[in-house]
Parts: C-alpha cells; structure tokens; sequence
C-alpha cells in the first residue's frame, strides 16, 4: 500500500450530529490526548458508529486545537508535502509551499476536529487512569486534574512525547554561567543573535536548529555519533513506506530488513541543504563536560559558549498510567500491538514504532489508530 491516507465513507458533522459532550460518567472508550493520534483514533470510532461525546470523548490538556504543533518552533516545515501528511479520511489542503510550515498542520488539526464533530475536550488534563476494581471486563477510571472523572470500558492513551523532554545529565551542568534550553524551548533564532551557540543531538531537530542558528550566531554542533545524512531526494513518503515494508516483513516472520534507522538520521529539507552547502553542516563528537563559560572535550580542548541547545528528543508522556503498574518491555509498556500486554481495555497509539509503524507521524498514525479502534470494538461485542 502506498502512502496516500485512506479515504472512509464518513459523514462530516453537519450531516451526523455528535452527542451532547459528557463533563463525566460511563462511556465505551476515553482518548486521552486530542493531537494526531488522538484524532486519528477519534476518527475511526466515529466512522464505526460510535457517538462523539456520549460513546466516547477525546480529552486533551491544551487549551487549544494542534497537539504538539502549537508549540514548535515558527520556522518548522513537514518532511512530506501536505497530500502525503494527512490524517485518516480528509487529505490535508494545500499550504501553497512545497512542505507545510507547522502552522498549517495545527489550522488543519483544528479544522479537522471540527469537520468530524469530535468534541474534544481542551484544557483537560487527565492525572490518573486506573482501575475501578479488579473484574478484567470492568471499567478504568479516567480522572482529571480538577475533579471529573470518567469511566470506560476502553482507554487510548494519546498522549505522543511533547510534555516529557529529555535532558542528558554532563559534569559541570549548574556551573555553566550561559543560557541552557531544551529544544522544546525554542521559539527561534533571535534572542541568539551574536551569540557563540553549541547545539547538541544528531538528529533532526538538531540539524535544523543548527541551520537556522548558524545565520545569527556563531554556532558548533556536537553528537554522540557521526550523523548520518539521507539522501537529498528522500523525504517522510520514503520512510513512511520504508517503515510499514519492515513491519510487514517481521509480521510476516522475514529477516528484519532494517527500516528507517538503515537510511539515516537526518532528512536533508531545504534548509539543512542550505546550510551543508554554507559549510555549517559539521558535527564534533560530543563533549566530555560543561565549564563556567563553555565546554570542555576529553583531550582537554575547550570552547566558549553562550548559550547550549539540547536536541536530545523526548520520551513518552506516561504518567497518568502509573497507577496500572503496566508489565514494562525496557524503557516502555510492553504491548501487543497497541494494546497494553498487562491491561487489554488499554491501548497506546502514536509514540512511535513500538505501537506501530511510523505511528509518530502524521500519515502512519492513522493505521495503527484502525487497529486499536478495530481490537476495541472487537471486545466491546464479545461483551454483548
């Protein structure tokens, strides 16, 4: 299959009229996130008959439509032209570039919302998902910073990566007089201007930083490994079809082909080629610590610094399931799927390859949304 989202025979909100939104009780299922996954498993419950709002509710701690994208960085664009970006059912409309900045994806992440009558629920923070009893065909206990709380038979955790930033501890962290931030921080290249920069990471992220910095600042760029750069003609329909190919292939039980990691690391959007082609494109292995006014490498080379940016990822946003002690599989809940291996009434959708293929994105989520939604419903009638 290809990397065109799918098209479903569902009737916009003015044709099918949602429920009237619960602010608690029982309902089938509760999606715990309201960006991409969140909507991409919205979607499918509602295309399987399920009323928003009164069957099922979407609820989602910001205050506003986009998930995650609201919060990046202006200068971001997509790795995909729109067509190859979209959510299950509506293909994203064009953004008049060739990849959409990420204002586009949160008007259209907005307007999606309200295209299917999902009834999100926004500014609601759910602190704490658990069980009502111990019946494995009961209900989950869904409660909300504030006081509402909601049962349901299902649980979609959705909750991506945004609220978990990771930062690497180094010696000498507290010391550093200079400014230090998250990627997650970054609201673009001006207050840097004149400044001596080190970004760190090997990754996407970093690579972009790193080329929009470099045109104000002074900038070096350091990674634990030497990055690997993709091809100048491969962009995210190339690794979305790389990445579903792999996970049909270990389904299947074939040799593992590889996947997306087999490519590289940093996809080489206009900017990036940009700055390759000024030159700045260059990483230094990462340094051993922090001092007072810079960094410091093991051979005892040092270099001033400003300010630090960490582009060192994210983890997912799991805290509200804490009070389930879900079976772990390394660093994550060990699944089957999207479902929980310790907790079948509880899905996790979008955080990444581990719920399924390129499920992080914007175009893969739609599919593994489908599973769970079809697993869902699938115990929902062997209950009736």
């Amino acid at each position: 299959m290809g990397a065109r989202p799918e098209t479903a025979a569902v009737p916009d909100a003015r044709a099918t009229p949602a429920g009237t939104p619960s602010d608690s009780g029982e309902v089938d299922v509760v999606v715990i996130g309201g960006g991409q996954a969140g909507l991409a498993t919205a979607f499918h419950l509602r295309r399987a008959g399920l009323v928003p709002g009164s069957d099922f509710v979407v609820l989602d701690a910001g205050e506003h439509p986009g998930g995650a994208w609201q919060h990046l960085w202006p200068s971001l664009h997509l790795f995909s032209p729109a067509e190859f970006s979209s959510l299950p059912g509506w293909l994203m409309p064009p953004s008049g570039e060739p990849y959409p900045p990420a204002r586009h994806v949160v008007d259209y992440l907005a307007a999606y919302e309200q295209r299917y009558g999902l009834h999100v629920r926004h500014g609601v923070a759910v602190r704490a998902v658990s069980r009502v009893d111990e019946d494995p065909a009961g209900w989950l206990e869904v409660a909300a910073a504030g006081g509402p709380a909601w049962r349901a038979r299902a649980v979609v955790s959705a909750t991506g990566t945004w609220g978990r930033p990771f930062l690497p501890h180094y010696p000498g962290q507290d010391a550093f007089a200079g400014r230090q931030l998250h990627s997650a921080h970054y609201a673009g290249p001006e207050p840097f201007a004149g400044a001596r920069v080190v970004v760190v990471g090997g990754g996407n992220t970093a690579a972009q930083l790193l080329a929009e910095l470099s045109q104000v600042a002074a900038t070096r760029w350091v990674t634990l490994r030497p990055p690997r750069f993709l091809p100048d003609d491969v962009d995210g329909r190339v690794l979305f079809d790389v990445a579903t190919a792999r996970r049909r292939a270990l389904d299947a039980g074939r040799a593992d082909p590889g996947g997306v990691a087999g490519l590289g690391d940093v996809v080489m959007v206009p900017s990036v080629r940009a700055a390759r082609d000024r030159g700045v494109l260059v990483a230094e292995p990462m340094f051993e610590r922090l001092t007072p006014t810079g960094v410091r490498w093991a051979d005892g080379t040092t270099a001033a610094a400003d300010a630090v940016v960490w582009c060192t990822g994210f983890r997912p946003d799991l805290r509200h399931l804490a009070p389930l002690r879900l079976t772990r599989d390394g660093t994550h809940p060990a699944t089957s799927g999207t479902r929980a291996t310790s907790e079948p009434r509880l899905h996790l959708v979008g955080y990444g390859d581990w719920t399924g293929p390129a499920s992080a994105t914007l175009i893969g989520v739609g599919r593994t949304a489908r599973d769970a939604v079809a697993t869902i419903l699938g115990r929902r009638r062997g209950r009736s």
